[in-house]
């Protein structure tokens, strides 16, 4: 009798720890992940070398907004930015300025110094299913600008929401 309590027992720890393995693999493949921030394009917001939670379910049933942080999937790597305008919208940046659809946009994740060392572009109108985005770091940021050019939606894989490393910068990404 003590014998087969032992068995059930085992067998009970067994279930559970397979469920929390596929409970785990689960959420690790469809609804979070981890990325590492790679350079210096997205300071002060995020910095080289910290950890990002992102969500890869948020976009399967709504859009990517102005302002999310976004992790973008290309064959070498993957790209944290910034969406700045969105599909059919008309963007330039003139005399240090952010103009979305001819009115001034005021970014307040932006230092003055990027701003002022961001030049002339523009203007651009985004193409439908696609996104315009930029790195906060502007004058330094690989972006829609050079490089990266329109972010379609299906490469967009999720949207930051935590910084999880290190340990002491622990927070929501804004």
């Amino acid at each position: 009798m003590v014998e087969t309590k032992k068995k059930n027992e085992w067998v009970e720890w067994g279930k559970a720890i397979f469920i929390a393995i596929l409970l785990a693999f689960f959420l690790r493949t469809f609804v979070f992940a981890t990325s590492i921030v790679e350079g210096e394009s997205m300071e002060p917001t995020l910095e080289n070398g910290e950890r990002v939670v992102f969500n890869k379910f948020i976009y399967l049933f709504g859009e990517p907004a102005r302002g999310d942080i976004v992790i973008i999937q290309r064959p070498i790597k993957n790209y944290v930015k910034r969406v700045i305008a969105l599909p059919g919208e008309t963007v330039k940046m003139q005399e240090h300025q952010l103009y979305i659809n001819g009115e001034k946009y005021e970014d307040t994740f932006v230092s003055q110094e990027a701003i002022n060392h961001t030049g002339n572009f523009g203007p651009v109108q985004v193409p439908e299913d696609c996104y315009f985005v930029m790195g906060d770091n502007r004058a330094i940021s690989k972006d829609s600008r050079n490089g990266l050019g329109f972010i379609n939606k299906d490469t967009i894989i999720g949207k930051s929401e935590f910084i999880i490393y290190p340990f002491e910068e622990w927070s929501r990404t804004k």
